[in-house]
């Protein structure tokens, strides 16, 4: 199941790990969101000890989205050694993030 990442979490849980990690920013009004956060939760399943994998919900954490400049939703950010190293907006098919994901655990 992918982490529930909170403006109080999200250091600890994602900029201070070591692994790669795949932040969903999403809202529940949002219908691609609804499209797009089963293939989150499917990639947590399967890629879980090799990856953090979560999610922000912006209307609960506005202090995370601010941060990143979250404008629209979804957006998943792709995130290693504390840096954003890869970004994507809008809903996908899951291969696209599977792929992107395969691609930075090398």
């Amino acid at each position: 199941m992918a982490l529930q990442l909170t403006d109080s979490n999200f250091d600890t849980e994602v900029l201070a790990s070591d692994k790669v990690s795949i932040v969903d920013f999403w809202a529940e009004w949002c219908g691609p969101c609804r499209v797009i956060g089963p293939f989150v939760e499917e990639l947590a399943n399967e890629y879980a000890g090799q990856a953090v994998i979560g999610k922000v919900n912006v209307d609960d954490n506005p202090g995370i989205s601010a941060k990143y400049g979250i404008r629209n939703i979804p957006t998943i950010l792709f995130i290693k050694g504390g840096e954003v190293v890869d970004k994507q907006v809008g809903a996908v098919p899951k291969a696209v993030l599977e792929q992107k994901l395969k691609a930075l655990l090398g």
